[in-house]
C-alpha cells in the first residue's frame, strides 16, 4: 500500500467514533506490510511522576478499551499499581500516520488473563514464567537454565498459570490521529469525551 501524503484529513472524513477510525486505521496499517501493526509505545509514569516507556504488543482493541500484557512486578506493572494511568502511541511510518490513546487502566480478570496465557506458544509461555522482568539477572545463561528447569519439570504437562502475570486495559478518554503531510503542516485531530460521546477538534501541528 502507497501513502499518499497529500492528501488532507479533514473533520468530514474520520468517524465519529474513535474506535471506528482505529479501526480503519489499523486495518490499512496491517495492509501495508508492517511486521507488527499491534506494536506500540507504552507510557507510564511512578507515583512521584517520573515518566517511563517502552513498546508493547496491544493484544484487544476495541470499545471495552487497548489490551496488553506484561508481569505485575516489572516496571511499568510496578507504575501502574501505583499511577493507573497510560499512553499508548501507534507509529505507522509507512502509511505517514499516528494515533495516540490516553486514559486509566484497570486489572483484567484473572481468568481473562489465564485465557491469554492459555493461547500462547508453549515457549512463551515458559519464557513469562521463568524471567523475573525488569529485574537484574547475572547473564543470558541463568534465564536460560531458568527455561530448562521448568520445561523440564513440566514435560508432557500444562504449565502453570504465573499469578504475577496478566493483562492490563486501557479505557480511553482520549484519542488523537495523526496524518503527516511533506510541507510538515501534518494534520491532527482529537478525541475527547463529552456529555456521553466525542468532541473532534483539530490541533494545530
Amino acid at each position: 500500500m502507497t501513502a499518499d501524503f497529500g492528501t488532507p484529513l479533514r473533520k468530514r472524513d474520520v468517524d465519529p467514533d474513535p474506535f471506528q477510525q482505529f479501526d480503519r486505521w489499523f486495518a490499512e496499517a496491517a495492509r501495508s506490510g508492517l511486521r507488527a501493526p499491534e506494536a506500540a509505545a507504552l507510557a507510564t509514569a511512578s507515583a512521584e511522576g517520573a515518566p517511563s516507556v517502552r513498546m508493547v504488543l496491544v493484544k484487544q482493541t476495541g470499545e471495552m478499551g487497548f489490551v496488553f500484557f506484561t508481569n505485575y512486578a516489572s516496571r511499568k506493572g510496578l507504575e501502574l499499581a501505583g499511577n493507573p494511568r497510560a499512553a499508548l502511541l501507534f507509529h505507522w511510518d509507512t502509511i505517514g500516520r499516528q494515533v495516540r490513546i490516553e486514559g486509566p487502566v484497570e486489572r483484567l480478570s484473572a481468568a481473562e488473563s489465564a485465557a491469554y496465557v492459555r493461547s500462547r506458544p508453549r515457549a512463551s509461555q515458559l519464557s513469562a514464567l521463568a524471567s523475573p522482568q525488569s529485574r537484574s539477572v547475572a547473564d543470558r545463561e541463568e534465564l536460560e537454565r531458568s527455561v530448562a528447569e521448568l520445561a523440564a519439570r513440566h514435560a508432557g504437562g500444562e504449565l502453570p498459570v504465573p499469578d504475577f502475570w496478566g493483562g492490563f486495559r486501557l479505557v480511553p478518554d482520549r484519542f488523537e490521529f495523526w496524518q503527516h503531510r511533506e510541507d510538515r503542516l501534518h494534520d491532527r485531530l482529537s478525541y475527547t469525551r463529552h456529555n456521553g460521546g466525542w468532541r473532534i477538534e483539530r490541533l494545530a501541528p
